[in-house]
This record gives structure tokens, C-alpha cells and sequence, in this order.
């Protein structure tokens, strides 16, 4: 499993829930958040990024519409088992 770095909110052009969910994207795909874990809940997420809460939300929005998690209602966000192709 090979670890990714450390997140870093940077200036520029890519929105911050873009950042979030494209460090997040890395994370699974390096194996470091595992198929079918949950993900900490949104609060956690915006404390260990050092974001907003909406833009949590708006990542975690983002990572549904590329296939990556899915979020059931007092459950959780998940992460989907991704196919070979995808990784």
C-alpha cells in the first residue's frame, strides 16, 4: 500500500472541495481507505482538512458523481469496490 501525502489547501484555479475530493480519490486508489470502509463523518472530515463544512459536503457530492462512495441516510458514506480498470 503506498501512502499518500499529507493534504495541503493550495491558491489557486481548482476549487477547495475539489482539492478535498481528488486527495480523497488518491487516498482510496493508493489502498490507503479500503473497499467498503466508511468514511469518518462529514465534521471529522472538515477538522482533519481544515475546511468548511459545506465544502465537505460538496466533495463528498462530488465523489458520488464520480463513483467513488455512496452515503446512506444515519449509515454513513461508503467506499465502492472499484474495478481494475478503474484503478
Amino acid at each position: 500500500m503506498e501512502r499518500v501525502g499529507a493534504f495541503e489547501l493550495t491558491e489557486g484555479p481548482e476549487y477547495a472541495y475539489a482539492q478535498v475530493a481528488n486527495h480523497l480519490e488518491k487516498r482510496i486508489r493508493a489502498g490507503e481507505l479500503p473497499p467498503l470502509a466508511r468514511l469518518p463523518g462529514e465534521r471529522e472530515l472538515a477538522a482533519e482538512y481544515g475546511v468548511a463544512l459545506g465544502t465537505v459536503r460538496r466533495a463528498m457530492q462530488e465523489m458520488r458523481e464520480r463513483g467513488l462512495v455512496t452515503t446512506t441516510p444515519s449509515k454513513g458514506t461508503f467506499i465502492l469496490r472499484q474495478s481494475p480498470a478503474d484503478i
